[in-house]
């Protein structure tokens, strides 16, 4: 059962060109993505250890992006492309925070659909690689990690209801949505997930 929104604004195909024209930037910088997603499953476990219900899906959801990481390392290593030295701030993600609520509650819920919201427009983004590989290999795994991302946007909203009245985790799902695709339209246009 579908529980997230599709995203609001696409990614413009200058996205899919520049991530085309230079692949390997993308590639590190995905690399980069799936460490991060990891670690937010796992700070929401440190920071809500209350929430019993969500998390062995938490850790389960940290295992699953430290194995995509390990697959882009993979072919990272096959292509001999080195992880960058560190991880540069994330524009995206960092506008995404700064427009979260305050209260305890409130911002809780608000991690949970700014992950789904992610998640989401990273299943867009890796369906628009899958799409645009000539590699039959890449081809494949961009499309498993399509479905996969996917499937991650579903959970954090599951989530969200297991704590909140749905009326209010879709208004504010659409919220997030409509927020997100204004924060991606306004972002320049990189070889990278965000």
């Amino acid at each position: 059962m579908k529980l997230n929104l599709d995203i609001a604004v696409p990614s413009k195909p200058e996205w899919i060109a520049a991530v085309m024209a230079n692949f390997d930037a993308f590639l590190q910088d995905h690399a980069d993505c799936e460490r991060k997603a990891s670690a937010t499953a796992m700070s929401l476990v440190a920071k809500y250890p209350d929430r019993l219900e969500i998390i062995p899906e938490l850790i389960e959801t940290a295992i699953e992006e430290l194995d995509h990481f390990r697959q882009v390392y993979d072919v990272m290593q096959a292509k001999g492309i080195p992880l960058a030295h560190s991880i540069p701030k994330d524009l995206y993600i960092d506008a995404l925070l700064k427009a979260m609520h305050s209260g305890v509650e409130e911002r809780f819920l608000d991690r949970l659909l700014i992950a789904s919201v992610v998640e989401t427009r990273g299943a867009e983004r890796f369906r628009l690689v899958a799409e645009a590989q000539s590699d039959d290999h890449l081809r494949r795994f961009y499309k498993i990690l399509w479905t996969s991302e996917a499937k991650h946007g579903h959970i954090y909203v599951k989530m969200a209801l297991r704590y909140f009245d749905e009326a209010l985790v879709y208004d504010r799902l659409h919220w997030w949505v409509r927020k997100e695709g204004e924060i991606i339209d306004s972002l320049e246009i990189r070889p990278a997930l965000h």
